[in-house]
């Protein structure tokens, strides 16, 4: 765009306007729709068609075992916006409904988003419209002729004035439409932030939830497994008094028991941390209590997940969005330090009256009135270009974040499909191995019975089992866990 070097419109002394301020208005409209700096283009999507390098199994494997479901994942299918709802825990449901409406963390981020929206709109209005303000003021004067080399004496006077001033600075370069711009791309980064925490926090109820039901369920187990092995302690010992077993072994079996024993307070420590941050998460004090308890038996496995091509999910994760509206507000604060560049034209105007008496101020013969338009070049200022710069630098680095976060989230996707087979695999393996367990424990039980077995045997194939099903809690737990991160991964559902 072309300016010229200088543009003044003097105060008009008729009704008509001048020539050069016609002029200065003519140029001002046609060049308020110009915006300096690049329009911004939302990044192309990722065009890899898969999130691996092998493919990943359409459908996982089955366990014959609680939680053991074949999982299909299924392109197309929609997350849903209550997405947790598929875990089949009406607990799970109350308590997440409660912590979205009392998350201190939400709060935090819905304040912050209407903070941004209104700073928006303040900067919107002092943009788009004149500002115009009223001014009345009196004064007392001396007016000293001798000062001025002429005769008299000095007197004093009173000087009333009242009136109405309107300045605009008209977009000549596009640097406050950019401005604003780049004032909404940052509201919604906002938006998008507050999406993001939303959907952390579901999801670490969810997984925060399947824990607790993880840790209960392995310190049964644990516990059962002490109470067995003090069982087993006791009667060598016994044995060991009637001259049946050497005094080793009850130092070998007395080591293993307080190895248990140790473990049953860490269990027990990781369940009450973990019922701590379930309350926080729901924005109660550790303290206030009320929060439900959860088993695996309340949790449903989803058995259909939903799996979204690369180039859907960068327009669905929020921290994806959230880096592109960064990239967008980068882009815009580009642009303003471009229009800095140019020229910038003020036009102001007053309307008032003076008087030397109040009586006098609004009668015929007191109006005064102005119109200026400045129009204001830099010549010599070595900051601007640096600003210049600055901004571009900053715009790479929002271009580069933008592509480390779609890198990060491709890389969380493939991580979470490769939990979701490989743990069903491992629970497949371990369903066996219950299975081989329990079996083994039926059959000393029924020699047990019969008389062929000890009660030493018998309590040592009931504890095998109980380890057996702790690995087994552990990975029906996992596979909850890891259907739950995929949601999370997908960028959960659209409300």
């Amino acid at each position: 765009m072309n300016f010229p070097s200088l543009l003044f419109a003097p105060p008009a002394r008729a009704a008509g306007v001048p020539l050069r301020t016609l002029a200065a208005l003519v140029l001002t409209g046609m060049l308020a729709g110009c915006a300096s700096g690049p329009d911004f283009n939302r990044p192309a999507p990722p065009t890899v068609q898969s999130y691996t390098a092998a493919p990943v199994p359409e459908q996982t494997v089955s366990a014959t075992t609680t939680l053991g479901e074949a999982q299909l994942l299924h392109t197309g299918t929609d997350v849903g916006a209550k997405w947790w709802q598929n875990l089949g825990s009406p607990a799970l449901d109350a308590l997440i409904e409660q912590a979205l409406e009392g998350s201190p963390t939400l709060a935090a981020a819905q304040a912050t988003l209407r903070q941004a929206q209104e700073i928006q709109a303040a900067q919107a209005g002092s943009t788009h419209y004149p500002q115009v303000d009223a001014d009345l003021r009196a004064q007392r004067q001396r007016l000293n002729p001798s000062a001025q080399g002429q005769e008299g004496d000095a007197h004093d006077f009173n000087l009333y004035s009242a009136g109405v001033v309107a300045r605009y600075q008209p977009d000549l370069s596009g640097g406050k439409r950019r401005a604003l711009e780049a004032l909404a791309a940052r509201a919604e980064y906002r938006h998008y932030e507050l999406e993001g925490a939303r959907l952390d926090l579901t999801a670490a109820i969810a997984t925060t939830a399947i824990t607790q039901a993880r840790l209960a369920g392995q310190l049964q187990s644990v516990e059962t497994i002490l109470a067995a092995q003090d069982e087993q302690l006791h009667l060598t010992r016994e044995r060991v008094r009637l001259g049946n077993a050497a005094p080793d072994e009850v130092l070998n079996l007395q080591a293993r028991v307080e190895q248990t024993r140790a473990y049953v307070p860490l269990l027990r420590h990781q369940l009450q941390q973990n019922e701590h941050r379930l309350a926080v998460l729901a924005g109660r004090a550790p303290g206030a209590g009320g929060l439900p308890t959860f088993t695996l038996d309340e949790f449903t496995l989803p058995v259909e997940l939903p799996l979204v091509l690369p180039s859907e999910l960068v327009r669905r994760r929020p921290d994806i969005q959230a880096a592109e509206s960064l990239l967008h507000a980068a882009n815009a604060e580009y642009g303003v330090s471009v229009a800095k560049m140019y020229p910038q034209l003020n036009l102001s105007a007053s309307l008032g009256s003076q008087a030397l008496s109040t009586g006098a101020l609004f009668g015929a013969g007191s109006a005064v009135w102005s119109l200026i338009g400045e129009l204001t070049q830099s010549l010599f200022n070595p900051g601007l270009p640096a600003e210049k710069r600055a901004s571009l630098a900053a715009l790479d680095a929002a271009a580069a974040n933008y592509q480390s976060v779609v890198l990060e989230s491709l890389r969380n996707v493939a991580d979470t499909l490769r939990a979701v087979e490989n743990d069903a695999l491992t629970l497949s393996a371990l369903a066996t191995a219950d299975s081989a367990a329990q079996g083994a424990l039926q059959s000393v039980e029924g020699q047990y019975s019969l008389g062929a077995a000890s009660y030493v045997q018998l309590l040592i194939a009931q504890q095998q089992a109980q380890e057996t099903r702790i690995d087994l809690i552990g990975a029906q737990a996992q596979r909850l866990v890891d259907s739950a991160t995929l949601y999370q991964a997908m960028g959960g559902g659209v409300e």
